[in-house]
């Protein structure tokens, strides 16, 4: 990896990391001297400099153990872990078929414990322990209609922050990104055309939705030593929430 090389440089692992949030926080942690890991269930074909790809579901427990494992050999280590891998289609609860449940659940909550439980044991090992990211959503906090499977396991994910973080302590730190909107490459199949993204981002305090760049940015600062008594916390990551509806009804 032309980034860092040497084995005294830290080592990072992306899950999720070929596209989107995650090729940002990939790309930019390598950037910043962290020799990365990603991964997927299919070959991206291209990545940042400095990002090297793994093969693997991490639904699986055993596939993101092997995940761990290959970090751990081609580095010699493992400092960090992002869990961003997520997301979920939209879906009324009321007739969400079981199957989609258990598949947004198991992406969203389970992968990130199988991989935290993986990392855990490697990190435990090593005099300076390591950190845990999670990647969480504000729908944990604020769900949207169609996104109850969603919310429930991002809600899950921030409580599974805490008790690891907990647990594992001192030598693992475990904390959450919670992103507010994101604006990425899906979002018109999500929020509609550029007429309505724009509607969306002028509910938002700052103006704007996040970038996939601003969630990196929070994922550095929480690997940066500034952040290094910050354990089972969640660092929002959201613009200011968005204004409520009755703020326009009452005019503004």
């Amino acid at each position: 990896m032309s980034q860092s090389s040497s084995a005294s440089s830290p080592a990072a692992v992306v899950t999720g990391g070929t596209r989107g949030i995650g090729r940002t926080i990939a790309s930019r942690l390598a950037a910043a001297g962290y020799r990365v890991l990603t991964c997927g269930r299919n070959d991206p074909g291209d990545l940042p400099p400095g990002v090297a790809f793994h093969r693997a579901d991490v639904r699986e427990p055993a596939e993101a153990a092997a995940l761990i494992a290959a970090a751990v050999d081609a580095f010699g280590r493992l400092d960090l872990v992002v869990n961003n891998a997520g997301g979920g289609p939209p879906a009324p609860a009321a007739t969400a078929s079981p199957n989609l449940v258990t598949a947004v659940v198991r992406l969203n909550l389970l992968a990130p414990f199988f991989v935290a439980q993986a990392a855990n044991a490697v990190m435990q090992t090593q005099p300076t322990g390591g950190l845990i990211v999670n990647i969480g959503s504000v729908s944990a906090l604020r769900p949207a209609p169609g996104t109850a499977a969603y919310a429930a396991a991002k809600g899950g994910l921030e409580i599974l922050t805490r008790a690891l973080a907990l647990e594992w302590a001192p030598k693992v730190r475990v904390n959450t990104v919670t992103a507010g909107v994101v604006r990425t490459a899906d979002n018109e199949a999500h929020y509609g055309d550029e007429a309505a993204l724009e509607a969306v981002a002028a509910t938002v305090p700052l103006g704007r939705m996040a970038t996939p760049d601003d969630i990196a940015s929070g994922v550095l600062l929480l690997a940066s030593p500034l952040a290094g008594y910050m354990t089972g916390a969640s660092l929002l990551v959201d613009g200011g929430g968005q204004r409520p509806r009755y703020s326009d009804a009452v005019g503004g």
